[in-house]
């Protein structure tokens, strides 16, 4: 599967929250936190979906990758969503050994799965 989601009790804020908190535990930091709903209500659209975009990186990770394969700055950074839906609240993310297989790379491939790992287990902590 391309994508690995969630769903959680928690609401959308709450469900930021704690993500932020379990990422710091493993290295992550969150570049930035993206509001689409609001952003897509400014320019006058109709979207009224609870939907956030959390870019997400580790510098030590990130560093590591590049070394090996400078392309793989396209995936970068990884991203999760936390949005509503007819069921509830979602955390998810497109998942980096997906991603990763485009280049065909066995070592980055490797380093994608640790990383792959480690965020699920952020997004499973949080929910």
């Amino acid at each position: 599967m391309f994508d690995y989601t969630v769903s959680t009790e928690k609401s959308s804020e709450q469900a930021i929250l704690s993500l932020e908190e379990t990422l710091k535990s493993e290295g992550f930091g969150v570049l930035w936190n993206f509001d689409l709903t609001a952003k897509l209500q400014e320019k006058g659209m109709e979207f009224k979906t609870p939907y956030t975009v959390l870019e997400v990186c580790n510098p030590k990770e990130a560093q590591r990758v590049l070394s090996e394969n400078l392309l793989v700055g396209y995936f970068l950074p990884c991203k999760i969503v936390v949005y509503q839906d007819h069921e509830g609240t979602k955390i998810g993310m497109p998942k980096p050994t997906a991603m990763i297989e485009m280049l065909q790379n066995e070592e980055i491939k490797v380093l994608a799965q640790d990383i792959e790992k480690r965020l699920i287990s952020c997004i499973d902590k949080s929910v």
